[in-house]
This record gives C-alpha cells, structure tokens and sequence, in this order.
C-alpha cells in the first residue's frame, strides 16, 4: 500500500473518531419516566366523560407500548411502522380546578413511528405531542455514562408495560379524581349498605340504583331522538344512494360521533360523488385507520380528511387484487387443513388490514408446503371447522366458541397432532355455540316484546350464555326499566350514557 493511501486511511478514521458517538439504548424504566408528561395528558382514566376518546387513547397506548416491547427484545427485525392517534389533553393552569371537574379541552393529535431505537421513538411521542423534550436530555445522557448493571438489563428486557400509579400528592395539586380513591369509597358504601339492609337483601342495590338512574336515562334518550332519527335517516339515504351492503362501526362510539361521521361521508357524497361510485357492493366500516381489513370491507378512519377517504377509493383496484390473492391462499391453506376455513371474529377483536393478512397467509402457506414433513390430513376431515392465524403466538389452541387459533411459526407436524387430536372438541363447541346464539336470539326478541324495550345489545366480552341467562331473568323478574321504551346494553357494570343507554351487567340482582 502506498504512502498517500496511508494517509487517507488515517484521516478517515481519525474523522470516524471525532465525529461518531456511540449511542446506548435508554431502559424500558427510563423510557417510562420520559414520557410520563405525555401519560399525564393522555391517560385513558382523565377522559372518564369522554368514552369516544377513552377508548382511541387506550387502544393508542397498546399499541404504543407493544412498539416499544418490540424494540427491546433481543435479535429483533426491522420494526414496521405504526400509525397512532391520541386525544392530548389541554393541561395548563389546572391548579385552581375543582376536584371532580375534568379539563374540557383536548386536541387530536396523529402520527406513525418509524424509529428503531427507544430513545428515538420516546422523543418523536413527545414532539408529535408538542410536549417539553428537555428532561429526556438527561436520561439520554445517564445512558451514555452510566456503566449497566443487572437491574439494569433485567429492566430493559423486561415488557414495558406496567400499570400507572401517581403519587398522592399528584391528585392534590392537579385537582384531578384519585381512582383508588373513588374505588375505596365504593367499598366503604357497599360495606355499609351490607350492614345496615344485610347480604340477603343484596339485590336491593339493583333496584335502587335501576330507580334512581331510570328518570335521567329516560331524559338523555328522549333528548337523543333527533338524532338517532338523522342517524338512520342517513344510513339508509347512503347505502341505497351507493349501493353499500352496511355501514357499521368498529368501535362504541355514541351516537353524536356517528352522526357527525356519517354527515362527513355525507358531505363527501354531496362534493365527489363519482370517488363513492366505487364503493358499490361493500360494507363500510369507521375506525382508527383508512384502508380495507382482511374480511374486504371498506375501513375509514375517523381521523382522516376527505383527501384520505378519496386517495383510498382511488387505490381500490389495487386492494381487490390484493383480495384476491388473499382468497386463493385461503382455499390452497384449506385444502392442506384438511378443508377448515380461515375466519376473522370481529368479537375477539379488530379485522387487521389485508396487507397485514396477506403476509400472515403468504408466511403460513409458505411454511406448510416447504416443510421436509408435509402434512397428511384427509382433504375432508376437518370440514366445517374454522380457525384464525396469529402471530404473536407460539402454540396453537382451541377458542371456546370453537374455532383453532393457530400460529404462523408452527411446526406442521405438531400442527397437524393437535388439529387431529381437538376436532371432535371442535365441532361440538360449534354446535354448542350455535344453539346459544339461536336461543339468543329468540330470548332477545322475547325481551324486546314483553318488556317494551326500543333495543337490546350486549357488550362484545358478554358471551352468549351470560346473555341468555340475563335476557330470563328479565322476563321472569321484570325489573323498574319495562315499559318505558328504552334502549339497555347488558355488560358487566351498571352506567347511563350520554344517549339515554342504560347499562346494566348481565348478572344484575333482582
């Protein structure tokens, strides 16, 4: 090698040492403390009022936590991106506010993390946010200088998550509802009502409380009528203008939120009518994020202007051929499992996205027929079973309403023992599942009839059974709510909603 090649040599590296800082990944208990001003904000508890919003930053937080669980395990892949939204509360001069009056104002804010490291994604949160950024200086520099210990790993390996718990003195200053407070007081309540009436009259709790809330859950529906009439109205005008087969909603959100989205897609229709032409033949479903699930239904986000809505119609083509190609690894991964079908319950939860699916259905067709052992299920002897993929799992199962739960990454030989050896299980919890949903059915309508109720829902976590049981005891006990045309939701808790809903839980004392 020649001198002036030395030389350059040299200077590179001695560029390389003056500028390159090595940097060290924050833990997942610094992380935690770094973006504690955005929890304050953004906690699912302060918005307690706000069950729309609630339930957008809760489901937000998984997913944000899930981000950063994947970014600190070990030999990890390139982490895709992932779109969030959240509702930030407006937490300024908070100091003189009454205890029990939550901050009315919060703002939307969305954004999609596309970092690889914690100290980055825990940064990006908190600018997208417009919160301070100057603390995190400070845990980004111990990270740097500080020699790790074994608590030290064991927290950075550790999941992120872990439940929030303030200080006493947070509540005090903020004026903010302590929940442990509130529960404590529940019990100290229900304590007493025990003492003084006694356990064997219990169920006189229900009664009262059914009493009490019944007047004020009659005044919100009644002040909800317009619109859940403008509500229908234009539903029904959209699906037949278009010629959609359903306009549903992933998520419970009441019905202002409905109508306010249903007028924007109203509004759409009125401005580009030809963008919705394409829309005819499929079911449209609000939620978080524009696109189209793996069940082919049409998904608009909630979030999203009319440009958004309008560039995914445009991108319609493209999804139909997606979809297709989804169908034909559906039957060739059928016909290998023995003729069970791939099914999305939407009660488990939400349909992912169908890129999503395709990749999940490309990696599992793939690891089944390139398997040195391939599977030898007779073509017909899993018919009428059903089964889902996953692919954070690492051992399949069998749901109790029937169907496998398989993961992507699992052996074929195992796969097929466990398939084999639950089939018969399988079909009868099927059979089991749909004689309680016949029989739901038939108690609902009953309900609806005899206690002159305008409708009757069950949460998505109440199983049919529980619904069953609940849906005979009203007819047999006829509690202080027949006869007054109300729309109740049986859950697990009791509420009145902002629309009038009366939630009661499906094992509510008579």
């Amino acid at each position: 090698m020649s001198l002036r090649s030395l030389l350059r040599c040299a200077a590179v590296r001695r560029v390389e040492r003056t500028h390159f800082v090595p940097q060290r990944a924050i833990s997942g208990a610094d992380a935690f403390n770094a973006l504690r001003p955005f929890y304050f904000a953004v906690h699912p508890d302060f918005f307690g009022q706000y069950p729309m919003e609630r339930e957008v930053n809760e489901n937000s937080l998984k997913r944000l936590n899930g981000y950063l669980e994947n970014l600190q395990k070990p030999g990890r892949q390139s982490t895709p991106p992932t779109q969030l939204t959240f509702y930030v509360r407006e937490t300024q001069d908070n100091g003189d506010r009454q205890p029990d009056v939550l901050p009315p104002g919060f703002r939307a804010v969305s954004f999609t993390l596309h970092t690889n490291d914690v100290l980055s994604t825990v940064t990006d949160v908190l600018r997208s946010c417009r919160l301070s950024l100057e603390h995190v200086k400070n845990f980004a520099d111990a990270a740097g200088t500080e020699k790790p210990n074994k608590g030290a790993a064991e927290a950075a390996g550790a999941p992120f998550y872990r439940p929030i718990k303030w200080d006493k003195t947070y509540y005090s200053f903020t004026g903010f509802r302590d929940p442990e407070q509130e529960l404590h007081q529940a019990k100290q309540f229900l304590l007493t009502f025990l003492l003084r009436v006694g356990t064997q009259d219990i169920s006189l709790f229900s009664s009262l409380w059914l009493r009490k809330n019944e007047p004020e859950a009659t005044k919100r529906h009644d002040a909800s009528l317009p619109r859940r009439n403008e509500l229908g109205r234009l539903r029904t005008e959209l699906c037949h203008k278009f010629s959609l087969a359903d306009i549903r909603w992933q998520r419970s959100w009441g019905i202002t939120h409905r109508c306010c989205q249903l007028q924007s897609l109203s509004r759409l229709s009125q401005q580009n009518p030809e963008a919705l032409r394409c829309l005819q033949g499929h079911t449209v479903v609000f939620t978080d994020q524009s696109g189209m699930n793996a069940s082919g239904h049409v998904t608009l986000g909630t979030m999203d202007v009319h440009q958004q809505w309008v560039k995914l119609m445009e991108r319609l083509p493209g999804y139909h051929s997606l979809q297709q190609q989804c169908d034909w690894l559906q039957e060739r991964v059928s016909v290998l499992l023995g003729g069970a079908r791939i099914v999305h319950v939407e009660r488990v939860g939400p349909v992912q996205p169908i890129d999503t699916h395709y990749h999940t259905l490309s990696a599992f067709h793939k690891r089944l027929v390139s398997h040195r052992r391939p599977l030898r299920l007779h073509p017909r002897s899993l018919q009428g079973l059903s089964m889902t993929l996953e692919n954070d799992r690492s051992t399949p199962s069998l749901h109790e309403m029937g169907h496998f739960i398989l993961p992507t990454n699992c052996d074929p030989p195992r796969l097929q023992a466990f398939l084999q050896s639950h089939a018969l299980e399988a079909r009868q919890l099927s059979q089991r599942k749909q004689q309680l949903q016949s029989e739901e059915d038939v108690a609902v309508a009953e309900c609806l009839e005899g206690l002159s109720l305008r409708g009757l829902s069950k949460d998505p976590s109440v199983t049919s059974s529980q619904m069953l049981t609940c849906c005979r005891r009203l007819l047999e006990q006829r509690p202080p709510l027949a006869a007054r045309g109300l729309y109740v939701c049986v859950s697990h808790f009791y509420s009145v909603m902002l629309d009038g809903d009366l939630c009661i839980p499906w094992d509510w004392k008579g």
